[in-house]
């Protein structure tokens, strides 16, 4: 069975420590959790996201894999884990996201929602129901509900209608997931994800709904998609204790390393983000003592260690100098090494701030560190 328990909690703020039992294996959080979007998190081997980056759960994305590779050959191969060579958790987001970030070529309406594949133009529709059968299919650990993501400049009134959207779809999600068995032998839960936008009234009202289902977890979506840093801050604070303490809770897509830790110290467990891949595939590396460009000149002849502080072995093998040069000559190793760099700090980020929530010093330590991982070098 999939259990929560929060083993250490903060004084001085809602950061908690816990453990998240799977199928898969255990997940001690808080947690980061690269995401692999198409079954593989881009440029990195398992071995190293096992052996060396320390990720415990790792995601996949329901619109992706449904329209590549597809169902028949995902059942054919006996789900995502099997797929993927991947033997630890895995979560699924439901792909409300991309259909929000496609918002050019979908059309959402009460029965679900009508997209055009970005791969070949096809027409395809994601009801609840359908959207709980193909998560069935991938074999994920954790799914989420099927949602609307609103933008984070909506006006109330459109964010009130997207609420409605999400509310009946969560309904719908919700009975058939309960209606329905896992197909690979081992259990599946799903998380509903509350919605919102900036609006205190509809994330309330949001939370109050999700909560009737008595699910394993609880996201909270529709953060760090255009609104101010400050309003998401405002927001979590507002929408975090509204929620069960004893369920894990899941900020979707967030962030920077100082989005983590403030995160954190508002009682979020889970987080996953694109950043530490993307931005490394682009030469930013997130370091101990700050964030650095290796395209800038001045990595040019810097023989030192990534980051002396690090926990990959990246850091202690390969100099800023030579990574730059990697990029500078357009190769491919070069955001191989970064993107395996990023999520180690990540990875070691979120691990460090366990350790303080249970020595009892993480807001001072919090505190302490996040203008530095801010910091331009």
């Amino acid at each position: 069975m999939m259990n929560f328990s929060v083993q250490v909690s903060d004084s001085r703020s809602a950061a908690r420590s816990g453990v998240l039992h799977t199928a898969h294996g255990d997940i001690q959080t808080p947690i980061f959790m690269p995401v692999g979007t198409v079954g593989s998190v881009k440029g990195v081997y398992h071995r190293d996201l096992k052996d060396d980056i320390g990720a415990q759960i790792i995601l996949g994305n329901t619109y992706h894999l449904y329209l590549r590779p597809g169902l028949d050959i995902l059942r054919a191969a006996g789900g995502l884990h099997r797929f993927e060579n991947w033997d630890r958790p895995i979560l699924t987001d439901s792909g409300g996201y991309q259909v929000f970030s496609l918002s050019p070529i979908r059309k959402l309406t009460p029965e679900g929602c009508e997209f055009r594949s970005h791969i070949d133009g096809s027409r395809h529709i994601f009801t609840p129901e359908n959207n709980v059968d193909t998560q069935r299919v991938i074999g994920a650990d954790i799914c989420m509900a099927l949602d609307e993501c609103c933008p984070g400049d909506a006006t109330h009134d459109y964010a009130k209608k997207s609420l409605d959207l999400t509310k009946g779809w969560l309904e719908r999600f919700a009975k058939r997931f309960r209606e329905t068995e896992p197909l690979y032998g081992y259990e599946q839960i799903f998380f509903p994800i509350v919605q919102g936008c900036v609006y205190p009234d509809l994330r309330k009202e949001a939370a109050e709904h999700a909560l009737q289902f008595e699910a394993d977890g609880y996201a909270i979506g529709g953060l760090a998609v255009g609104e101010p840093t400050e309003k998401m801050y405002e927001m979590l604070e507002f929408a975090v204790p509204l929620l069960p303490k004893d369920r894990p809770r899941y900020l979707m897509g967030v962030g920077t390393p100082a989005n983590i830790l403030e995160g954190i110290a508002r009682g979020v467990d889970m987080f996953d983000c694109v950043m530490p891949t993307r931005n490394g595939r682009n030469a930013m590396l997130f370091t101990w003592n700050g964030i650095m460009n290796l395209r800038n000149e001045k990595w040019k002849d810097d023989f030192s260690e990534l980051d002396p502080s690090g926990a990959s072995f990246v850091d202690h093998v390969y100099t800023k100098a030579y990574v730059r040069h990697l990029f500078a000559a357009q190769e491919m190793f070069g955001a191989m090494l970064a993107s395996e760099h990023n999520l180690a700090f990540y990875l070691d980020l979120v691990r460090k701030a366990r350790k303080h929530i249970e020595a009892g010093d993480f807001a001072d330590w919090k505190d302490s560190v996040t203008p530095v991982l801010s910091s331009r070098l």
